[in-house]
Formats: structure tokens, C-alpha cells, sequence
């Protein structure tokens, strides 16, 4: 594997050159898709930037709410069974600031411009 340039700095600088240096030059319906792309690749790489340490932190989370490891897909379908069960709720300790935070978590990498986003990152000092 090289180690320059990484994955995040190459998606972001195809990025930049698609939305600085050739999006000026079309138009109409070939626009629109170039924006898509551009959001794609804006989307990987805050993928790469933010996920790794979200999903730990998440895990870690998920362990402690629910006594048991597994990877983070077990223990959210694990977390998930026991909602459905009524066995887990909102007043079930951490389990609201879990939710909360992995909500966060995941509109920092999908949504990072979304009003509600930003206005609950301000109000928590983030």
C-alpha cells in the first residue's frame, strides 16, 4: 500500500478539480451529474476521515449498553432485537445518549450541511 498520497487526499483533490476546474465549463443535465459525482466522492471521503473512529466509539457504546461483544452489526442487531422486545427502552441507561450520538455521528459523514446538524453541533459546543 502507498503511503502518498492517502485515499482522503485523493478523493478530495479529484473532487476539487471536478467542482473548481470542470464544472464551470458545463451545463444542464451533464452539471447535474457532475454535482452528484463531486457529492460522492465529498461523501467518501468524509467516510474515510470520520468513520473509523465513529464506529469504535460506537462499539464501545454498544458494549457497554449491552453487556456483550460482537462487531457492530451484531450489536445493533442485538440492541435492536431487545427494543423490539421491550426488554431494552428510553429510560434504559445510556441508551438515549447512544442513540443520540451515533445519529450525530452518522450526519457528520451523510448530512454535514443539514440545518438541525449544525444548530445541534453549535448548542454542544462541536
Amino acid at each position: 500500500m502507498q503511503d502518498e498520497p492517502t485515499p482522503i487526499e485523493l478523493t478530495r483533490t479529484v473532487a476539487d478539480f471536478l467542482r473548481n476546474d470542470i464544472a464551470p465549463l458545463i451545463s444542464g443535465h451533464q452539471a447535474f451529474k457532475l454535482r452528484v459525482a463531486v457529492n460522492i466522492l465529498d461523501l467518501v471521503t468524509r467516510q474515510l476521515t470520520r468513520e473509523e473512529g465513529s464506529d469504535a466509539a460506537e462499539l464501545e457504546r454498544l458494549r457497554a449498553l449491552l453487556g456483550m461483544d460482537g462487531s457492530v452489526t451484531d450489536l445493533n442487531r442485538a440492541l435492536a432485537e431487545r427494543i423490539a422486545k421491550g426488554e431494552v427502552d428510553l429510560a434504559t441507561p445510556g441508551l438515549s445518549e447512544h442513540l443520540w450520538q451515533t445519529t450525530m455521528d452518522k450526519l457528520a459523514v451523510d448530512q454535514p450541511n443539514y440545518a438541525s446538524y449544525k444548530r445541534e453541533l453549535s448548542r454542544n459546543g462541536g
